[in-house]
C-alpha cells in the first residue's frame, strides 16, 4: 500500500513485469507559453516513451510487489528533458502525498541548485523518502548531493537485497546496477548498467521498511538502511 512515484520517462502500465501495480500518473510537458513554462496532464494508463522508467519501476515492483507505482513522466524519447519539468514532477509528488520517490535522473545546472534544494527539503519535512541515483559521470548533479535524499550508485552484485553503505560521501549506498536484467517499454526486457538501476533497489527496500514501520521518519529510515547494509550489519553468533 505504499505510494511510490517514479519520476522518469514514464512507466508502461500494462508491461507483464508490472502485474497491475501501476495506479496512475501524470505527464509534465514543457510549455514556453505557460505560467511556469510547464503543464501537467493526467496519465491514467501511463506509457513509457523510452523504457528507462519501466526498468526502474520493474525493479521496485520485484522487491516491493504490493506497493502502488505512480508514473511521473518528465523525460522524452531520447531521455532528454528540461530541469523545470523535472522540478515540476518532483513538486507533483510532494503535493500528491507520495511516500517514496525514485529519482534515477539529475541535473547539473547550477541555476536549479536552490529550487531542487527547497523541493527536497519540503519532501523531507513531509516525511517522504527521495532516492536519487548519482550521476554516471564524475560531475556534481542535483538532487543526489543533498543530505535530505538517499543517494545511490551501482555495484556489481545481483542479489536485490544485498547493498552496501559507503563511508565516503556524497554517495551513501551501493546497490546492484551492473548487467541487471530489467523490464523495458513495448513489453521488452534488456540487460542494462548504470546508477539509474541501482537506485530503485534501495527504493523498493525503503518501501518495504515504510510498510512495516510507518512511524519512521526519513532520518530513521536512512539509519535502518545503514544498519542493514551488508558491510555494516552485525553477524549473528
Amino acid at each position: 500500500g505504499i505510494r511510490v512515484a517514479v519520476v522518469d520517462s514514464g512507466v508502461e502500465y500494462d508491461h507483464p513485469a508490472m502485474e497491475g501495480c501501476v495506479a496512475g500518473g501524470v505527464v509534465v510537458e514543457y510549455d514556453s507559453k505557460a505560467k511556469d513554462n510547464y503543464r501537467i496532464k493526467a496519465d491514467e494508463k501511463p506509457l513509457d516513451v523510452s523504457g528507462h522508467g519501466t526498468a526502474c519501476a520493474g525493479i521496485i515492483h520485484s522487491i516491493a510487489p504490493e506497493a502502488e507505482i505512480y508514473s511521473v513522466r518528465v523525460l522524452g524519447r531520447t531521455m532528454g528533458g528540461r530541469a523545470i519539468q523535472f522540478a515540476a514532477g518532483l513538486d507533483w509528488t510532494i503535493e500528491n502525498d507520495m511516500q517514496v520517490v525514485n529519482l534515477s535522473l539529475s541535473t547539473s545546472l547550477e541555476d536549479f541548485f536552490g529550487l531542487f534544494h527547497d523541493l527536497t527539503d519540503q519532501a523531507y519535512f513531509k516525511n517522504m523518502n527521495l532516492i536519487s541515483a548519482v550521476n554516471n559521470i564524475p560531475e556534481p548533479s542535483y538532487p543526489s548531493l543533498y543530505s535530505s535524499v538517499i543517494s545511490v550508485a551501482a555495484h556489481d552484485g545481483h542479489d536485490p537485497f544485498t547493498y552496501y553503505y559507503n563511508p565516503n560521501p556524497p554517495v551513501e549506498f551501493g546497490a546492484p546496477g551492473i548487467d541487471v536484467e530489467v523490464a523495458w517499454n513495448k513489453g521488452q526486457y534488456l540487460v542494462c548498467t548504470g546508477n539509474s538501476f541501482a537506485a530503485p533497489h534501495i527504493t523498493g527496500i525503503t518501501a518495504l521498511i515504510r510498510a512495516k514501520h510507518p512511524e519512521l521518519t526519513p532520518f530513521q529510515i536512512k539509519t535502518v538502511l545503514l544498519a542493514c547494509a551488508a558491510n555494516t550489519k552485525r553477524q549473528s553468533k
